[in-house]
C-alpha cells in the first residue's frame, strides 16, 4: 500500500531526532519526513546529510526553515518534536489550534499536575491554555495507555529513565504485591547520549571515559513521571541516575519487597500476564537478568528479576536503548497507535 501519512520532525539534528528520522524513512506507512530547523541558514538550504552522512543519497534530506505556511503546504499530518522543553511548551498550543497531531519527545507535557512548572521551570505565555493542554496530553507509554493513545492529539513521549522504571514496577504496583512501606529503590544507569547532543563539562570524553558518576540525586526530572504514573508518594521512591561511559543504553536495578511470601513463578506470571499482547516488552525467566547489549538498537524493554530465598525481597533489572524505547522508537510506537497501524510497524 502507498504511504499515506506525512510526518515532520523539528529537531532532527539531535541524537533522538536523527534516530527518529531513520525510523520514519523506513516506515512503510510514512512519506519521507519533512525536516524542520529552528535556526536560520542565510539563504543556504542545510542538509541533514551534512551532519549525519549515514543517510546520504535518496535525493538528500533538506532542513527546512520552520514556518506554519510550510507545514500546511507540505500537507503535514503529524509533527514530532525533538526540541527543548521550552520550545515545545510555547509551540504546541498553536499546533493544536491549527489541527496538527503532535508527538513531543521533550518533558513539556509529561506531568499532569501543576508541579510541572516547578520541575521544568516553565513560564507559560498563557497558563490557562497550557493547563488545558496538560490535561489533554496522553502520557506516551503504549503498554499503559494504549486505548487513550488511539484518540490522542498530543502525546507526551515518556522519559527514558522513567520508561525503564515504570515498565518494571507497574505490574507489581498495580497488582498490590509491593510493600509500599518499604518503597522502591531504583539505581539507574544511562549512556551519555541520554544527556543530549549539546556538550557540557560533565559529558566531555575526559570526564566520562573510565568513570561512573551519580547525578541529580533526589531531584532528577524523570522522578515526577515515575511517581505520577505509578501512583507513589515521594517517600515511597528513591531514584538515583548514573552516567555510564558508553554511548547508549539504560540499565535500571530496582529493589522492592513483597507484601507476602511468594514463589518466583507467581512473580513471573504477574509480569507476563500484565504484558500479554505487548510486543515490545520481553520478560526474562526468573534468575536470568537482562543486559544493555540485548536491547541496543531495538525498541524492546527487557525485564528480569531474582527473588531472594525469603520469598519477599525482589531485585528487578530493566534494560532499554535510551534512543529507541526511551525516545524515538517509543515515539513511533505511539504514532502507530494514533493512526491505527500495527504497533510494531517500522520498528522490526
Amino acid at each position: 500500500m502507498p504511504a499515506t501519512i506525512q510526518p515532520a520532525i523539528i529537531g532532527a539534528t539531535g541524537y533522538a531526532g536523527f534516530e527518529l528520522t531513520r525510523l520514519l524513512l523506513r516506515h512503510p506507512q510514512m512519506k519521507k519526513p519533512v525536516l524542520f530547523t529552528r535556526e536560520a541558514h542565510h539563504g543556504k538550504t542545510a542538509q541533514l546529510d551534512e551532519v549525519y552522512p549515514h543517510i546520504s543519497g535518496n535525493g538528500g534530506h533538506p532542513l527546512e526553515p520552520l514556518s506554519w505556511e510550510t507545514l500546511h503546504k507540505k500537507g503535514v499530518n503529524v509533527v514530532f518534536l525533538a526540541t527543548p522543553h521550552e520550545f515545545s511548551r510555547g509551540w504546541v498550543p498553536e499546533a493544536m489550534h491549527q489541527g496538527l497531531q503532535v508527538v513531543d519527545l521533550s518533558g513539556a507535557w509529561r506531568i499532569g499536575t501543576p508541579e510541572y512548572r516547578s520541575i521544568y521551570k516553565f513560564e507559560d505565555a498563557d497558563a490557562k491554555v497550557a493547563d488545558q493542554l496538560t490535561g489533554q496530553a496522553v502520557y506516551g507509554i503504549p503498554e499503559l495507555h494504549r486505548d487513550k493513545l488511539k484518540d490522542a492529539a498530543l502525546v507526551a513521549n515518556a522519559g527514558c529513565y522513567a520508561t525503564s522504571v515504570i515498565l518494571a514496577l507497574a505490574p507489581l504496583v498495580r497488582s498490590g504485591l509491593i510493600d509500599l512501606s518499604f518503597g522502591a529503590i531504583c539505581d539507574a544507569k544511562s549512556g551519555v547520549s541520554g544527556a543530549g547532543k549539546e556538550p557540557t563539562q560533565k559529558t566531555h570524553f575526559v570526564e566520562v571515559a573510565e568513570n561512573l558518576s551519580a547525578y541529580s540525586v533526589f531531584n532528577h526530572r524523570h522522578t515526577g513521571e515515575i511517581l505520577e504514573q505509578l501512583g507513589l508518594t515521594p517517600e515511597q521512591l528513591v531514584f538515583t541516575p548514573h552516567l555510564l561511559p558508553i554511548p547508549r543504553g539504560i540499565l535500571s536495578t530496582i529493589y522492592v519487597r513483597l507484601n507476602s511470601v511468594m514463589p518466583p513463578q507467581a512473580v513471573e506470571s504477574c509480569l507476563r500476564e500484565f504484558y500479554a499482547g505487548s510486543p515490545w516488552v520481553r520478560i526474562f525467566p526468573h534468575g536470568k537478568l537482562p543486559q544493555i547489549q540485548y536491547s541496543l538498537h531495538t525498541n524492546y524493554c527487557d525485564i528480569g528479576f531474582t527473588l531472594a530465598p525469603d520469598g519477599r525481597r525482589v531485585v528487578m533489572v530493566s534494560c532499554l536503548d535510551n534512543l529507541m524505547k526511551g525516545a524515538a522508537g517509543q515515539a513511533v510506537q505511539n504514532m502507530n497507535l494514533m493512526f491505527g497501524f500495527d504497533e510494531q510497524e517500522g520498528l522490526k
